[in-house]
C-alpha cells in the first residue's frame, strides 16, 4: 500500500471567479427573476419560465422554491400529464423483458409517456394566459412549451440518481416503483429513462439560458447557457478527468480504499468507476465554486471535438472506451463470467456492438492469478452440466479448476478479453478494467457459492453464457493470442512505447509508455484514455501552449480530447527521476 495522491474531485476551470455560479434558490431566483423581466412577454402570449428536469430531479423542492419567489399565475408539471402509471409501466415492458438484469435498447420518447389529450388541454390554458407568468417543469416541460420566455435545464448526474434510488426516495419516470429493488429501478432507467431524456436533452441543452445542478438539495446551482457551453468548449480542448465514484461489491477488496483514500464506511470497494462517461459526472470550476454535470454532455455538446471524425462517425455520441477499477485485495474472485458476441448482443439486446475488454493488472499479490479460457480438451457439456448443476444445487459446487485455466497474475500483465472468452479476476488483485462501453452485458455462469451484499444470490445467466461461450479458446489459444502480447512499438530519450493489445477482434488498441523523461503523443484525430500505472505524478503539456499544464497522480485516468492533437508526458514532482508508466486506449481506425 502506498499513501494517497488520487484526486477524488477534479474539475475543469471555467472561470476565476464565483460570480457566474448562483448557489442557493435566493440568488437562483433572482437572476431568473432579472431574467424573466429582460424577456417580456409578447402581446397576447402568456411569459413562460420552462425547467426541463433531467428524471430523478425533485420536482416538489423545485416547484417550491420557484412558486415561492416567482409567484406565478399557474405551474405546469410536465409529469402530471403522463398516462397513468399501470399504462406506462405495459409501454416499457417489452423492452425491459423479464430478465431481472438485461433489457433492450429502443426508441422510446418522452412523448411516449404523456397523453396527448391531456398535452392538448394544459397547451390550451397555456395559451389563454395572456401575460401572465406561468411556471412549468418537470421531464417533458419543453414538450409542453417549447418556445419558453426563459429556459433552465435541471441536470442531474446518474450516480446521484442511483443513490436517491436506493434511498428509496425516487421511482422510475412514470412510475410508482418507490419501494422496487434498486436494481431493478436502475435497469429501467438504464434501457428506458435515461434513453428517452438524453434524446429530449440534446434538444434543449445547447438552447438552454440556464443550466441548474440539482445534484445537492441543499446546495443548488445555476449558470449561464452561456458559461456552460463555454466550459463544455473549453473541456474538448484540453485533457480533463471525469469524477470517479466507488461501489461495494460481495468480492470485493480494500487496495482502493488505500490508495484512493476513502471512506471507512462500506466493509471494501469492489468498484472503481473513473471513465465511464454515461455516469460520471464533469466538474466545472467557477473560483471556488463546483458545478456538476452529468460528463455525457459533454459527448452530446462537442462530438466531434472530443472523439474525433472517424469515432463520432463509427459511434455517433456515445463515448466507446471504458476505465474502471476491479479491486479483489483481500477479497474474493470476481464471478466467473462471459460477454455475448457481437451478433448476439444486435440480437438479443439492441447493441451495434459489444463490451471486448482487458485486465491491466495494477496490483497483484503474490498467488494472485485470472481465469482465462478453457482447458484443452475440456469436456463443454459436461462444463455446461457442471455449470447448471452447481446452479440448481448449492451443495455441489462447480470445479472450475477442471475446466478454467488459471494464469498467474503480476504487476502490469496484461490479459486480453475477446466477448466469448470465459473469464474472471481472482482474489489479491487490482484490475485497470480497459472496455468498450456496453459495460451492463455480462453473463454471470457461477458466482463461487456467494451471496450478493443484500443477501440473496445474484442472478445467473447461464443461458445466454452458453450461447455465447467459445469452447475453441483453450490453453494454447489463449496464451498465444490473449496473455501478455506485448510487442516493442518505439522509442526515444528516456521512454520506450509498447503495443499490449487488444485482440484482433477488438477494437480497442492500448499501448503503453515507460519513460524517465518527455515523452511525445499525439492524438492522431481520435480520442485518447490514459492511466498513470506506474509513479507518483506526472505531467501532461501541450509544445505549443495550447492548453495549460495538466498534473495527473498515480492510478488516476485522464481523457486526452481528439482535438488536442499533440501534447507531451513527463515524470513531475515526486515521481521526478523515476520511471513512470502509462496505459493509452483509442479506437482502431
Amino acid at each position: 500500500m502506498r499513501s494517497s495522491n488520487y484526486d477524488k474531485f477534479p474539475f475543469v476551470p471555467v472561470a476565476a471567479s464565483a460570480e457566474a455560479c448562483q448557489t442557493g434558490w435566493a440568488a437562483i431566483t433572482s437572476v431568473l427573476q432579472a431574467a424573466l423581466l429582460a424577456a417580456p412577454a409578447a402581446p397576447g402570449q402568456p411569459l413562460v419560465l420552462a425547467v426541463e428536469c433531467y428524471p430523478g430531479t425533485d420536482l416538489g423542492q423545485l416547484q417550491q422554491a420557484l412558486t415561492q419567489a416567482l409567484q406565478p399565475a399557474q405551474c405546469l408539471v410536465a409529469n402530471d400529464l403522463y398516462y397513468p402509471a399501470a399504462k406506462i409501466d405495459a409501454l416499457v415492458a417489452g423492452p425491459l423483458t423479464d430478465d431481472p438484469v438485461f433489457g433492450r435498447l429502443n426508441g422510446l420518447t418522452i412523448s411516449d409517456f404523456i397523453d396527448p389529450q391531456r398535452l392538448r388541454a394544459v397547451q390550451a390554458t397555456l395559451a389563454a394566459a395572456a401575460g401572465e407568468l406561468v411556471l412549468v417543469l418537470g421531464t417533458g416541460a419543453t414538450l409542453v412549451c417549447p418556445n419558453p420566455s426563459v429556459l433552465v435545464y435541471a441536470d442531474l448526474a446518474r450516480w446521484e440518481i442511483q443513490q436517491r434510488q436506493r434511498r428509496g426516495e425516487i421511482a422510475n419516470l412514470g412510475s410508482e416503483n418507490f419501494t422496487e429493488k434498486a436494481s431493478l429501478k436502475y435497469k429501467r432507467a438504464f434501457f428506458v429513462d435515461w434513453r428517452a431524456a438524453d434524446r429530449l436533452k440534446k434538444q434543449a441543452l445547447p438552447r438552454a439560458d440556464f443550466l441548474l445542478d440539482t445534484n445537492d438539495p441543499a446546495a443548488p446551482k445555476l449558470i449561464s447557457g452561456a458559461d456552460l457551453r463555454a466550459g463544455l468548449a473549453a473541456t474538448v480542448r484540453r485533457p480533463f478527468r471525469v469524477v470517479p465514484f466507488f461501489d461495494p461489491g460481495p468480492w470485493g477488496g480494500q487496495w482502493l480504499r488505500e490508495v484512493i483514500d476513502l471512506p471507512d464506511g462500506p466493509a471494501n470497494y469492489a468498484w472503481g468507476f473513473d471513465c465511464v462517461p454515461e455516469e460520471n459526472s464533469l466538474l466545472l470550476g467557477f473560483g471556488a465554486a463546483r458545478v456538476e454535470i452529468p460528463s455525457i454532455d459533454l459527448v452530446f455538446a462537442h462530438p466531434r471535438e472530443l472523439l474525433g471524425e472517424a469515432v463520432h462517425g463509427r459511434f455517433g455520441t456515445e463515448f466507446p472506451i471504458r476505465f474502471d477499477f476491479l479491486d479483489t485485495m483481500g477479497g474474493g474472485n470476481l464471478s466467473l463470467q462471459v460477454h455475448p458476441l457481437t451478433e448476439y448482443a444486435q440480437d438479443h439486446f439492441g447493441l451495434a456492438y459489444t463490451q471486448d475488454e482487458s485486465y491491466y493488472m495494477l496490483a497483484a499479490e503474490p498467488g494472485a492469478n485470472v481465469y482465462l479460457g478453457l482447458k484443452e480438451n475440456a469436456d463443454f457439456p459436461a462444463m455446461l452440466a457442471d455449470l447448471q448443476r452447481a446452479q440448481d444445487d448449492p451443495a455441489a459446487p462447480f470445479p472450475a479448476a477442471e475446466y478454467i485455466n488459471e494464469f498467474p497474475a503480476r504487476p502490469h500483465d496484461h490479459f486480453l478479453i475477446p466477448a466469448g472468452t470465459v473469464h474472471c479476476s481472482g482474489a489479491n488483485g487490482v484490475v485497470l478494467e480497459i472496455s468498450a462501453t456496453p459495460f451492463i452485458f455480462t453473463f454471470k455462469l457461477w458466482d463461487w457459492e456467494r451471496l450478493g451484499l443484500d443477501g440473496r444470490p445474484r442472478p445467473i445467466h447461464l443461458a445466454h453464457g452458453a450461447a455465447n461461450i467459445q469452447p475453441d479458446r483453450t490453453t494454447a489459444w489463449v496464451e498465444q493470442n490473449l496473455v501478455n502480447q506485448i510487442e516493442p512499438v518505439a522509442s526515444g530519450p528516456g521512454w520506450r512505447e509498447e503495443r499490449t493489445g487488444l485482440h484482433e477482434r477488438e477494437f480497442i488498441e492500448t499501448r503503453r509508455h515507460w519513460f524517465t523523461d518527455l515523452v511525445p503523443h499525439h492524438t492522431l484525430g481520435g480520442v485518447q484514455v490514459l492511466n498513470l500505472v506506474q509513479g507518483a505524478e506526472a505531467i501532461v503539456e501541450s509544445p505549443s501552449g495550447a492548453f495549460e499544464p495538466f498534473v495527473v497522480h498515480y492510478a488516476e485516468t485522464f481523457i486526452v480530447p481528439a482535438a488536442v492533437g499533440a501534447y507531451t508526458i513527463r515524470p513531475h514532482g515526486p515521481a521526478a527521476g523515476t520511471e513512470c508508466a502509462t496505459m493509452k486506449a483509442y479506437v482502431r481506425t
